[in-house]
């Protein structure tokens, strides 16, 4: 994301001469990053939009960027959006734009910005095909506002990290033209047998995140309710999203299909502890490492050919908490089978490059620039994608690929074995949640 730092003194000056910026202009924070919430409406007007924008310029001063408010299209210049981290479409409805606006923000978007819809934001210019790729996917139509569950795919993701397996909340739940699965990642999905009058097959995508023609991109569905606005739990999906779309955290927001769950908050059937220590469970689905040096691996099955991905975080906040990820090691009681016959997919941010997060353990190290660049701080969720084709290992750190190495060992093959996470001893807390894989064909020799 290129950086919009601006002396405070400038941006007061050009909020005045634009004129379409409403309220006194804030002042920037330390890393200079601002937001403009865009709230014009060509159709229906939601009344929430008022508490809407009092929510988001509170989560700006409460979390360290600037946040303007517009309902003048007159924002949307080339000039004027170079001054923006994120523009908020929140609750627009119709044709909000024109086409020279329409050109400036697919270029702003097309060199680095950020998009977050809500809510009716997908009820917004329905002939500007750009749009419709970014926001994912458009209103068709909505039931009457009741209490729905919404079943939380991905606990990663900064929008949706605080929340547990399941969100029980009412809104107004939208429906969509199509579904999205296929184009966007998706965070969140209503249980359409949870309330009357969803009409989307039980596929019913509700939150959701991309990286758009250069861009980042990030929409959910709730926020018509002005009581949405004071919910805690939606104002912090709010801001992990905004937080996602200025840069200021990491996720991956490729779209994933496809993939069967190896654990994720139900039981550990199929999972062995080898050695000593444990991983103690959460009710909402996290391990995390206790003692150690030991081996929590998957013995229902070894896998060839793969896409292996979970989520983690370490406890510290000095990001020396040390665990890993083994693939391609055979059966064994003995943790240390695992070290000797098997590669390591390190977890420890302050080891030497070939033992550090994102390397192959004493084989190679990950492109650190990459690796930096993508990496959450200690306490923040992070998603590894570990894919085995072969004797290819890659791994991908909140959707950046950062290592790919191959493998020569024939005592190391990759070709088949089994996969674990390490607890790797008494001062080393790492945690997991939603371990998932996907079976690839298997290439020719």
């Amino acid at each position: 994301m290129r950086s919009t730092a601006r002396l405070a003194t400038a941006v007061v000056g050009a909020a005045l001469v634009l004129g379409c910026v409403s309220g006194p202009a804030v002042s920037h924070s330390a890393e200079g990053k601002r937001v403009l919430v865009f709230s014009k409406t060509a159709g229906f007007r939601h009344d929430s939009i008022p508490d809407g924008v009092e929510a988001v310029k509170q989560l700006g001063e409460s979390s360290g960027f600037a946040v303007d408010a517009a309902e003048d299209a007159a924002a949307f210049t080339a000039q004027n959006l170079r001054r923006y981290d994120a523009v908020v479409f929140l609750s627009t409805t119709g044709d909000a734009l024109d086409v020279a606006q329409q050109n400036a923000f697919e270029g702003y978007i097309r060199h680095g910005g950020g998009y977050v819809g809500i809510h009716a934001a997908a009820d917004t210019e329905y002939d500007w095909a750009f749009y419709g790729g970014l926001v994912g996917a458009y209103f068709q139509s909505h039931p009457a506002i009741q209490p729905a569950t919404v079943n939380v795919e991905d606990r990663a993701h900064p929008a949706t990290s605080g929340l547990g397996p399941t969100w029980n909340r009412t809104d107004e739940w939208y429906n969509y033209r199509s579904d999205p699965r296929d184009r966007v990642h998706v965070l969140a999905s209503l249980d359409e047998s949870s309330y009357t009058g969803g009409t989307m097959n039980g596929d019913h995508p509700i939150a959701w995140c991309q990286n758009y023609q250069g861009g980042r991109a990030f929409y959910t569905g709730g926020g018509h309710t002005k009581e949405s606005y004071t919910e805690p739990a939606f104002r912090q999906h709010l801001l992990g999203g905004i937080r996602w779309a200025i840069g200021d955290a990491q996720a991956d927001c490729r779209a994933e299909n496809g993939y069967r769950t190896l654990f994720d908050s139900g039981s550990l059937d199929g999972w062995k502890q080898a050695g000593p220590g444990t991983f103690a469970r959460d009710d909402d689905g996290t391990l995390t490492s206790s003692g150690g040096m030991g081996l929590l691996w998957y013995a229902a099955s070894d896998f060839a050919s793969y896409s292996l991905k979970l989520d983690w975080k370490m406890a510290g906040a000095d990001g020396d908490d040390n665990s890993g990820v083994f693939v391609g090691f055979p059966p064994s009681d003995d943790p240390w089978s695992a070290v000797n016959n098997g590669y390591e997919i390190q977890i420890d941010a302050t080891d030497v490059p070939e033992k550090t997060t994102g390397s192959v353990y004493g084989f190679q190290s990950a492109d650190l620039k990459k690796r930096d660049r993508a990496l959450n701080p200690p306490g923040e969720w992070n998603t590894y994608e570990i894919r085995v084709e072969g004797e290819r290992l890659r791994v991908w750190l909140n959707g950046v690929k950062i290592n790919d190495f191959t493998g020569t060992d024939p005592a190391r093959s990759l070709r088949d074995g089994h996969i674990g996470i390490q607890n790797h001893g008494a001062d080393d807390q790492v945690s997991f949640r939603n371990i998932r894989i996907k079976e690839l064909p298997v290439k020719g020799s």
